[in-house]
Parts: structure tokens; C-alpha cells; sequence
């Protein structure tokens, strides 16, 4: 007969870090702080991949070069197109024993100009939107805005635009129904109340002296020629987003959550990138891939389905003499990228047992997708009970996940692409409350443990 403690080990029973790890609270205040730098500069893929160089040249990081062979403990980096970051410390092992790889996504569901955005509607000027990835549009209006991208003009002369983020810049909003005669709004179901095609974006209403005829969209047009030497028709070669204009903050009075935009997926991002620049000498290649158009399907030449990170391997590989697919049939994957966290206002959604939970560490899910497993990653048995053990090892705590009910939806990650590769990968990474949302949660001990996981598979043997 067992003893009731030999019974409770056959029981799998998640710890709170905060029970289990107490030691980690202050180590996760710690680390949030630079991470909430990293959220506030980097709101854009541009603006992250430029960030993430800046951290990355600090720490000693040199620009690749093919064709050049690396000795052991050298740190190189390429980026690609200025919107996806590819780096890596080279390790003491040869390439083809493989190497250990985390990747993540700097995209995030926004809203995008179009390339003739300006026009005026009764006095009032605006710009024309179109939404860029899962937005929930009625979440959308009334919120402070803020515009960044770039411009290129005529003459192929680029400028950089970021209005809204200094505390003199003026702001930008999409305006709502009022309650009084928002009767048959309100009748309308949350996908239908808000038409993509009003999420017009507020960006004047004084006219321009002296005009009869769209006097408020010129003098936008003006304002725009005074500051950065635009016309009308550089707007079409231009790449500007609306983005949250509010900076990343503690939630709370234990001050134990962040509430930002963009933490899809760049909480993972940045734990990835910070388990890089702080691991020392490595055995094996630690490589971090942070990637572009994840929200998209991963398309495009800077998405994870593009060439970019099999012809960064191929010349790391070809410079040790060894063959790319031998690398990859031997290498690993963390694909960190968030979750969702299980969410008692709207519990109906969620399958309890199977959902991750606030401050219980980092989820892993062994498969995501749709429904059936759709689209999924299905990691293996062996996969799985490997970054178990990595795990333990490293007292990192951790919590398998799935994406709530099994026919509620589901949702994909970039792990189908390396494991489309021939590279084992499991999906890892931040438990999310309000996913895809202009402002969403996450629990620092959550993001400290996704870095403590990151880490310890670049100081896995």
C-alpha cells in the first residue's frame, strides 16, 4: 500500500514560481525592466530588429561574413531586409553534431496605411486603414495612436517617421458610436459592429486658408511637405503603421504583470535575445532567429518561410565542412512564442487542466493548430520529455498548455517551418491574457522563466 506522499508523486501538480522559487521574484523585476525598454523602443519589426542590433553590437557581436571560418566563442549577427535578425555564438562542437536554435517573431497584429491613405469627409481629415493580422477591429477606436515607418521619395531618399511618442507630439485616434445612437450598433455582433472600412484614423480638421475644395486634406499634405519633404505620391512607397501610443507598465499593486502592446510575440523575442547575449562559452552553436510576418502565415522574404535563415546556415555550415541537412537532422528548436493564459472571466473558452495559468512558468505546448491539430507542430514524445528534463534540470519552472477548447479556434506558430526542416522543435513561451489585443498582460515570473528556458537550451550539452 502507498503511502499518501508516494501518492502525491504520481500526481503531475504544477508550483507557482513564487511558492516554488521564491528567489525569482525579484531576478523577474529585474529582468522586466530592460524588457519594458525593449517594448517601448520597439514597436515595429524595423524598430525591434534596429533595437535588438543595438544590444547585440554592445555585447560584441560582429557582422557575419560568408565564406569567413569562426573560431569557437565568436559572435556574429546579419539582418535581413531590417526586419528579421539572424545571430549567433559559435560553439566549441562541430556544425554537423547540430546546433541550438530559439526563434520568435517581432511582427504584431496593427493597423496599416494604404498607399493613398489621406482624404477629407466633411470637413474632417483622414487616413485609410488596413488591418495587419488577428485584430479584434472593435477593440480598435478611441485608443491614443501613434504613426511609425518610413517614407522612401521619388528620388529614393528615405525618412523615418514616428509621431505620437514624445510627450510634445500630437496623437492620433479612431473615433466610436456614441451610446445614445449606437441602438442598432450594439445589436450587431463584436466582429460586424466595427467594418474595417471605418477604421479611419483622425489626422486633421483645420483647413488650409485660401482652399475651397478638400482645404483639410491639403494642409495635412502641407504639414507633411514642411516636416519631411513628402508629397502625396511618396506615400506609395512608404511603410506606416498606427500603433498603441502608450508605453509598456506595471499592472497592479504587487506590480507583479506588464500591460503592453506588442507582447505578441516580442515577450519571447526578447527573452530569446537576452539568453543569447548572456550565455558564455557554448558547446554547440547557439543560434536566435527573430522573424518577421508571423501574424501573415510567415510569408514574404523576411517570414519564416523565406531563405534567409537556411542561407545563413548554409554558409555557417559550408565554413566547417559540413552539410546543412546532417546540421539540422541534429540540431534543436525552442519556438518561443506566447500562449494563452487561462482567463477565469471568460472560462468557458478554456480547458482547464489543459491551459496555462499566470505565474506557473513557461507554457509548452506540444502541438498547436485548429481544431484537428491543423497546421500544427505535433512535437514528439521524445521532444517533449528531453526539454522536460532540460528543464528540471535548470529549475526553470514550466506548465504544458494548449490553446483552449479543442473546436473554439486554435491558431499556428512559426515551429511548423523548422520542423518542416528536419530540426525537432517545441513550441515555448509567455502565458497571454488578451492576445492580440492594443494592450495585453503577461506575469513577469512568466517572462523571467521563458528566459531561464532559453538559456538553458544554449547551455545544454
Amino acid at each position: 500500500m502507498k503511502t499518501t506522499e508516494e501518492l502525491k508523486n504520481l500526481l503531475y501538480k504544477n508550483e507557482t514560481v513564487a511558492d516554488a522559487a521564491p528567489d525569482a521574484i525579484a531576478a523577474a523585476q529585474d529582468f522586466c525592466e530592460g524588457y519594458k525598454t525593449f517594448l517601448d523602443s520597439a514597436k515595429t519589426e524595423r524598430e525591434a530588429t534596429a533595437y535588438s542590433e543595438k544590444l547585440l553590437t554592445a555585447a560584441g557581436y560582429q557582422k557575419f561574413v560568408p565564406g569567413t571560418s569562426y573560431a569557437p566563442g565568436t559572435k556574429v549577427y546579419t539582418i535581413n531586409r531590417e526586419k528579421c535578425v539572424l545571430a549567433a555564438t559559435i560553439g566549441t562542437k562541430n556544425l554537423e553534431e547540430g546546433f541550438h536554435l530559439n526563434i520568435a517573431h517581432i511582427d504584431s497584429p496593427r493597423l496599416d496605411l494604404r498607399p493613398v491613405p489621406v482624404f477629407e469627409k466633411t470637413g474632417i481629415g483622414y487616413l485609410r486603414t488596413h488591418y495587419y493580422g488577428g485584430v479584434r477591429k472593435y477593440q480598435w477606436p478611441t485608443i491614443p495612436l501613434a504613426l511609425h515607418g518610413v517614407i522612401y521619395r521619388a528620388d529614393g531618399t528615405r525618412v523615418n517617421v514616428c509621431i505620437g511618442e514624445k510627450d510634445d507630439d500630437p496623437v492620433f485616434c479612431i473615433t466610436d458610436l456614441l451610446p445614445h445612437l449606437g441602438a442598432e450598433q450594439s445589436k450587431k455582433p463584436l466582429g460586424e459592429a466595427i467594418p474595417a472600412e471605418t477604421l479611419n484614423i483622425l489626422v486633421g480638421s483645420q483647413p488650409l486658408q485660401g482652399e475651397e475644395k478638400d482645404a483639410v486634406k491639403r494642409n495635412v499634405l502641407v504639414l507633411l511637405h514642411e516636416k519631411y519633404g513628402i508629397c502625396e505620391e511618396d506615400l506609395i512607397s512608404a511603410e506606416l503603421c498606427a500603433v498603441p501610443a502608450y508605453e509598456a507598465m506595471d499592472i497592479g499593486l504587487d506590480r507583479s504583470m506588464i500591460g503592453a502592446y506588442g507582447q505578441d510575440d516580442r515577450v519571447c523575442a526578447y527573452a530569446a535575445l537576452r539568453a543569447l547575449l548572456d550565455v558564455g562559452q557554448v558547446q554547440k552553436t547557439a543560434v536566435c532567429l527573430l522573424v518577421d510576418k508571423e501574424e501573415i502565415g510567415s510569408v514574404g522574404v523576411s517570414g519564416m518561410q523565406s531563405a534567409a535563415f537556411d542561407t545563413f546556415m548554409a554558409d555557417l555550415c559550408a565554413a566547417s565542412g559540413t552539410r546543412r541537412d546532417v546540421c539540422y537532422e541534429h540540431s534543436f528548436c525552442l519556438s518561443a512564442d506566447v500562449t494563452a493564459a487561462y482567463d477565469p472571466n471568460f472560462a468557458e473558452a478554456y480547458e482547464k487542466r489543459n491551459s496555462a495559468r499566470f505565474n506557473y512558468g513557461v507554457g509548452l505546448c506540444k502541438y498547436t493548430g485548429a481544431r484537428g491539430k491543423s497546421e500544427a507542430s505535433d512535437a514528439s514524445a521524445e521532444v517533449v520529455a528531453r526539454v522536460r528534463r532540460m528543464l528540471d534540470a535548470n529549475s526553470v519552472l514550466w506548465q504544458m498548455a494548449e490553446l483552449g477548447k479543442v473546436d473554439y479556434g486554435g491558431g499556428g506558430t512559426i515551429a511548423q517551418y523548422m520542423a518542416n526542416r528536419n530540426i525537432d522543435t517545441l513550441d515555448a513561451g509567455v502565458p497571454v491574457l488578451s492576445m492580440h489585443a492594443p494592450f495585453e498582460t503577461v506575469s513577469k515570473l512568466d517572462c523571467y522563466m521563458t528566459y531561464k528556458a532559453m538559456k538553458a537550451l544554449y547551455e545544454e550539452m
